[in-house]
């Protein structure tokens, strides 16, 4: 069964085992490394209990990712983001700040300080990633046309920030691997041509050395449980939510 966390740790063991080292993004937008790394970076959309949960096996796994909150109320938990923060784990602005303001540049900007300093009142953030919230006409990266992100300390935005002909990216937007037809935004362009569809081809891969040596690692960890009763409750979300996703993507590429 994938999507479970026994599946999730058992990806980062074959990763560990076959010579991955892993990096925050922030440390990767710092060190720039080399060989054979993983950036492993999470968005938290909605139950950050599952991101604590993940962040447990990585800490005993000896592995640093990066959290990526959204400021909603049922995200935004400043406990559970200084549980995560003490392990390590960096803690990254998840923002939709042009979204929520219905593209006004001015409140948006303000809106993102705002949030960002109330984050910061909780654990350091240096880097930040849009929220590709797909069914507003909106595109949080725009804000960054007018704005730069720099002047508020922030050292890297992974979708503006990364070759991705040089680091491979791979995200489970959609609830799988390969989730090209329904994604809206959270897609790069990239020359390389690998593709999984579940996490075992994932692992496959990794053991075969096909899996390229840069990877940047994207996770939504509301997806990611042991329990099969909220296990199927997502399964059976994220199959509407990739419909509807297609649907709308048809109707902008006609």
């Amino acid at each position: 069964m994938d999507f479970t966390l026994k599946i999730y740790e058992k990806l980062l063991t074959v990763l560990l085992e076959n010579g991955f080292k892993f990096y925050t993004y922030n440390e990767f937008c710092l060190n720039k490394p080399n060989g054979k790394f993983i950036i492993l970076r999470h968005d938290i959309d909605k139950k950050p209990k599952n991101a604590l949960a993940i962040s447990q096996i990585e800490f005993e796994l000896g592995i640093k990712s990066s959290f990526y909150f959204k400021i909603s109320d049922d995200v935004f938990k400043p406990d559970i983001i200084k549980k995560i923060a003490s392990m390590g784990h960096e803690i990254g602005y998840h923002y939709r700040d042009l979204v929520d303001t219905n593209g006004n540049l001015t409140l948006a900007i303000n809106k993102f300080q705002f949030n960002l300093e109330t984050f910061r009142k909780i654990a350091p953030v240096l880097t930040i990633v849009m929220d590709g919230c797909p069914l507003s006409k909106y595109d949080n990266r725009n804000l960054w046309k007018t704005y730069n992100y720099r002047d508020f300390g922030i050292v890297g935005e992974p979708y503006f920030d990364i070759n991705f002909d040089e680091v491979f990216y791979i995200t489970d937007t959609g609830r799988c691997w390969d989730g090209h037809k329904f994604n809206i935004r959270d897609k790069v362009k990239t020359n390389f041509k690998q593709n999984y569809h579940n996490t075992s081809d994932i692992i496959k891969s990794i053991k075969n050395s096909t899996l390229p040596d840069k990877v940047l690692i994207t996770s939504h960890p509301q997806r990611w449980t042991n329990n099969l009763f909220y296990w199927g409750i997502e399964f059976i979300s994220q199959n509407f939510k990739n419909l509807i996703k297609r649907m709308l993507n048809r109707k902008k590429n006609t």
